[in-house]
């Protein structure tokens, strides 16, 4: 019988494992109804100061709000956040629940992209007074074992939480999405109030007249 020395068996060249290099990254949850400039100033100071890889944009498909919100097609508020992030390499957009539809409870959103994106630290952005309403959230135990929540201070509210929350200082810039609605029903400026590129898509594509 013939013998087989070690050295007769071809070696195989294995491939070292590649890991993904782990990343920080602010998501910023909102039905950008349409997006403005308190928007993106509150994700640049945030990701900035957090020293995050990239804040990524994530609009949702239907609010869970009791006081249910009339949000034009997700179709134009996703073109819109588009244009109005191009400009910063920070931003990013994450359509996970524009594109699974229906209600968009944060718990199943980052679940989801946990799950996707293993190598993620993720970091949920709220405005100081949302963190009042915490205890209110869809599996909110659950959810704080798998996100870090990231809180806005703001002028009148608690700025407090019983919940583990990084607070951040940004300036106070009083814009809503609710006024600029309202603006553009009236027939007024919103000049500045937005950037310019999504000015011009509102007025291309006739959006918010006669409605609030």
């Amino acid at each position: 019988m013939e013998q087989v020395t070690l050295e007769a068996i071809p070696q195989v060249q294995v491939a070292p494992v590649q890991t993904r290099r782990r990343q920080r990254i602010g998501l910023y949850g909102g039905t950008f109804n349409p997006v403005h400039t308190a928007h993106l100033m509150v994700a640049d100071q945030v990701g900035h100061a957090l020293r995050l890889n990239r804040v990524d944009f994530l609009p949702d498909a239907v609010p869970p709000h009791v006081d249910k919100k009339t949000a034009i097609d997700a179709t134009d508020r996703v073109a819109m956040l588009r244009l109005a992030i191009q400009d910063n390499p920070l931003f990013g957009l994450e359509l996970a629940e524009i594109q699974r539809g229906g209600v968009s409870y944060t718990y199943e959103t980052v679940k989801q992209l946990k799950e996707a994106h293993p190598e993620n630290d993720y970091y949920f952005i709220i405005g100081g007074d949302m963190v009042d309403y915490l205890p209110k959230w869809y599996r909110i135990n659950d959810l704080l074992k798998i996100v870090n929540f990231v809180a806005v201070r703001r002028p009148g509210a608690k700025n407090e939480s019983q919940y583990p929350v990084i607070w951040v200082d940004v300036p106070e810039v009083q814009i809503s999405s609710s006024d600029i609605r309202q603006r553009v029903a009236q027939g007024e400026s919103i000049r500045y109030l937005v950037p310019t590129r999504v000015e011009q898509y509102i007025k291309e594509h006739d959006l918010y007249h006669g409605r609030n």
